[in-house]
């Protein structure tokens, strides 16, 4: 695709981290000026919750969806492009956080989730019996920093009586990777249960978990209608963001001036509907 073929210039202007906005703003507003087309910030989260319509685009509103990655896990009812309605969040860790910081005091590196997930393949996920957090309760919010205690908790016990070996630890990532998907099930049961939708999407990078993916998809024998991106559209990407700008556009929003604008901060509710 060559610079004259673009509509626009869609980019991220929030939320997230001041200076990386800043230098993406500009460098997108230079562009876009430099080739006379126009400009389109959108919302970082925006991105992630309407990727699965990229290669589901037709899905049937309102739908929840489930946006879980390092910095978020939330659940959100879609009523129609830019009408979000938050129906879960999370108080501390979001679940990505959750599985980098268990990887890490597993020794297993960076990025978590992948390390974690194969591991767990060969590990017995009923070895530990480790909390399903805040389901003991009503609501939709999730909380994964007691989890995390316990697996350090455990680790160290087996530690301490020379048993935390390889097997040990593949038994760990197992029983916390099955604590933390039956909790997203459950939340994502209730979520949907009390707004009365009959489709849930699933984005962000947590999403791309194969047990995830496959817990979810379960739901669909209880008519509830599944989706979500393919692996590579789940963590930050440029084609979601670019999607979520053609959304817009399509809708007749852009922006033609100069003015860089970002927003480090910036909830889902603030976000214009489209008609």
């Amino acid at each position: 695709v060559s610079l004259a073929e673009l509509d626009a210039v869609a980019y991220t202007t929030g939320p997230g981290l001041l200076g990386a906005l800043l230098v993406g703003s500009t460098f997108a507003k230079t562009l876009a000026f430099s080739v006379n087309r126009p400009a389109l910030g959108v919302h970082h989260m925006e991105g992630h919750l309407l990727a699965p319509l990229m290669e589901n685009p037709l899905l049937p509103l309102p739908f929840v969806a489930l946006l879980v990655s390092g910095g978020h896990s939330q659940l959100v009812l879609v009523r129609a492009i830019g009408d979000y309605v938050l129906v879960g969040n999370t108080l501390d860790d979001a679940a990505g956080e959750a599985f980098d910081k268990t990887a890490k005091l597993l020794e297993l590196g960076y990025p978590g989730g992948p390390r974690i997930a194969a591991l767990a393949d060969v590990g017995d996920p009923k070895r530990f019996a480790f909390s399903r957090p805040m389901t003991d309760r009503p609501g939709c919010d999730f909380s994964f920093s007691g989890l995390k205690t316990q697996v350090l908790m455990e680790a160290r016990r087996l530690f301490k009586n020379g048993n935390l070996d390889e097997q040990g630890k593949a038994d760990l990532a197992a029983s916390f990777q099955q604590a933390v998907v039956d909790t997203l099930v459950v939340k994502c049961q209730r979520a949907l249960e009390s707004t009365g939708a009959r489709v849930l999407v699933m984005s962000g990078g947590v999403s791309s978990n194969q047990l995830l993916r496959t817990s979810l998809k379960s739901l669909e024998s209880d008519g509830i209608r599944v989706a979500y991106p393919a692996p590579e559209f789940c963590t930050d990407n440029g084609a979601m963001i670019a999607f979520a700008g053609l959304t817009r556009l399509s809708h007749g929003q852009k922006d033609t001036s100069l003015a860089i604008t970002i927003r480090p901060r910036w909830p889902l509710s603030e976000l214009p509907r489209v008609s």
